[in-house]
């Protein structure tokens, strides 16, 4: 939700590790099985929405095509509510902006075959009405079941949940945010659940992996139709700001779990239409939502081409569900590269300096093997052919996308992937600003062996290091063939390195000797199965830590 009005100071969560104790079970409802595709009403309408515009819109979204194209779930953001709810608690439509009804809406948008989503918020106000630019205070606090099963009612397919609030912790933000995942589940009916965790808050969404509690969430504080507003996560993002948050998190992305920049802004002015096509390819290889957030009813030629485009859109909706992983960057031309179902790999070639330049990777960085390859270009639809180079001159901006097939994948796995290089910012840490080393090279990882009780292995490797910090990242893997309940991993700091904040496990010291259990719901792994944990560190992570050892009672 964009700021109605001045941004009131967030408050910043207090110093220290932060160590989630929620008791919330893996999300697995069913949906999202890839990133949702849609409109949202927000970007061009704001609080200015009604029955007449929505139905407007989902003709558009029809008659252009776009629905046949995956465009379905249609959002309709805040102020669709009736400023009070009924003698009985229950939620209501504005009757001036939506006569109809709620239901009459969905039924109208079902009849499209399209889907319907609805904005709601946890705490007791939405953004409009914190911001007092829309009356009451009708939101889901305390009445999360109520609400669920009113949705359920109605219709909704999505609900987008915005924690648009400068109070309470990262615990207080996962089980609140948990009531209504398990309350939509109660009522049966299959929900896109996309939350926001940012809002008027110091910025959580990046600081874990929120896969267990919601099918979506934002990483980043708002989007704005600009292409840098330099903002390391701050408001307003702009895009390349977005991307340099969300590129480190690729290990998050899975079926019915995905990472999101927030919705798109193209179509919007702003931006040039090479900057408008970077944003859509980096949407697109990142495995994020497609929101659209246009007036799909006045599409100039530019804007249709950009969001219709084929190979994009295929690539983003890949049943493996990938987000693409960083192979490198030198502070100016960086590549990206996704894994695709069928073997190809989809490889971004990514300018964000302010002139043209050549950016060149091979197929065997990006983990294909063999010596003849077909590359299609994504915007021209040509092909060519190659024994290894991937390259192209790039304008400022600019964003050149293949799909490369031919060889044999080398490594399938985002985890055995190159590592993330130091990128142009960190990405958990909003307050720093941090420079940038001009060359990057691997990251380090270590790997334990030997027997380890129940299969439990601890493989470390760095997501991010920029000199004066680091993210890096544990994944903790059952190889065994029973079920692992609850695990420990121990490992030995570099000197000078000391960790600032920790998500996804309970640490033991910062410096040094420091041990990890797991938290408390992602103490069980089944065979074969893993889970992560990751932190911040002050220091540079060149060094990996030793003596990195996984145990299970």
């Amino acid at each position: 939700m964009r700021r109605v009005g001045a941004l009131l100071a967030a408050g910043i969560l207090a110093g220290g590790l932060i160590a989630t104790q929620d008791q919330a079970s893996a999300l697995e409802n069913g949906v999202a099985r890839t990133p949702p595709m849609g409109w949202n009403s927000w970007n061009t309408f704001g609080c200015n929405i009604s029955e007449t515009l929505i139905k407007q819109m989902a003709d558009a979204i029809v008659n252009s095509g776009l629905r046949d194209l995956g465009y379905k779930y249609v959002v309709v953001d805040d102020c669709w509510f009736n400023p009070t709810r009924d003698s009985s608690g229950n939620l209501q439509g504005n009757p001036s902006r939506f006569p109809s009804g709620m239901k009459a809406l969905g039924d109208y948008l079902h009849g499209k075959g399209l889907k319907f989503g609805l904005y709601e918020v946890p705490v007791d106000k939405t953004c409009a009405q914190y911001f007092n630019s829309y009356s009451g205070a009708t939101g889901s606090q305390g009445h999360e079941v109520q609400d669920a099963r009113q949705f359920a009612a109605w219709g909704v397919d999505y609900l987008k949940y915005d924690w648009c609030s400068p109070n309470g912790t990262i615990t207080d933000q996962v089980n609140t945010f948990a009531k209504m995942r398990d309350a939509l589940a109660a009522t049966g009916r299959q929900i896109v659940y996309s939350i926001n965790p940012n809002s008027i808050h110091s910025k959580t969404g990046p600081q874990r992996n929120w896969g267990d509690v919601a099918n979506m969430w934002r990483t980043t504080e708002d989007i704005t139709n600009k292409w840098d507003t330099g903002q390391t996560n701050g408001y307003p993002m702009g895009i390349q700001n977005i991307v340099n948050v969300t590129i480190p998190l690729a290990s998050y992305a899975k079926p019915g779990a995905f990472n999101d920049p927030d919705m798109m802004e193209i179509g919007r002015g702003g931006m040039n239409d090479t900057e408008m096509r970077s944003h859509f390819a980096l949407w697109a290889m990142m495995a994020s939502p497609l929101i659209a957030g246009n007036d799909i009813r006045n599409m100039d030629s530019a804007t249709t081409t950009i969001l219709k485009n084929q190979n994009l859109i295929a690539i983003n909706q890949d049943s493996l569900a990938q987000q693409a992983r960083q192979i490198s960057n030198d502070g100016t031309r960086r590549v990206l590269a996704k894994n695709l179902s069928n073997g190809d790999v989809a490889v971004a070639l990514f300018n964000q300096g302010g002139s043209t330049t050549t950016i060149s990777t091979t197929a065997s960085a990006v983990g294909l093997s063999g010596g003849s390859f077909t590359l299609r270009d994504a915007w021209s639809n040509g092909t060519s052919t190659s024994t290894g180079t991937i390259s192209a001159s790039v304008p400022a901006h600019g964003t050149v996308v293949y799909r490369v097939s031919g060889g044999a994948t080398a490594s399938p796995s985002p985890s055995a992937s190159p590592s993330v290089s130091p990128s142009a910012s960190p990405s958990v840490s909003p307050s720093a600003s941090p420079s940038v080393s001009p060359s990057a090279s691997p990251s380090p990882s270590a790997t334990p062996t030997g027997g380890q009780p129940g299969g439990c292995v601890a493989t470390y490797k760095v997501i991010n290091d920029w000199g004066s910090g680091f993210q890096s990242e544990v994944t903790v893997s059952n190889n065994g063939s029973s079920t692992l309940d609850g695990w420990t991993v121990k490992m030995t700091l570099a000197g000078g390195q000391s960790i600032s904040s920790l998500w996804n496990g309970v640490n033991t010291g910062t410096s040094g000797a420091v041990t990890v259990k797991n938290a408390a719901y992602n103490g069980t792994i089944a065979a074969n199965g893993s889970t992560t944990f990751g932190y911040t560190a002050n220091g540079s992570g060149s060094a990996a830590p030793t003596g990195v050892t996984c145990t299970s009672p």
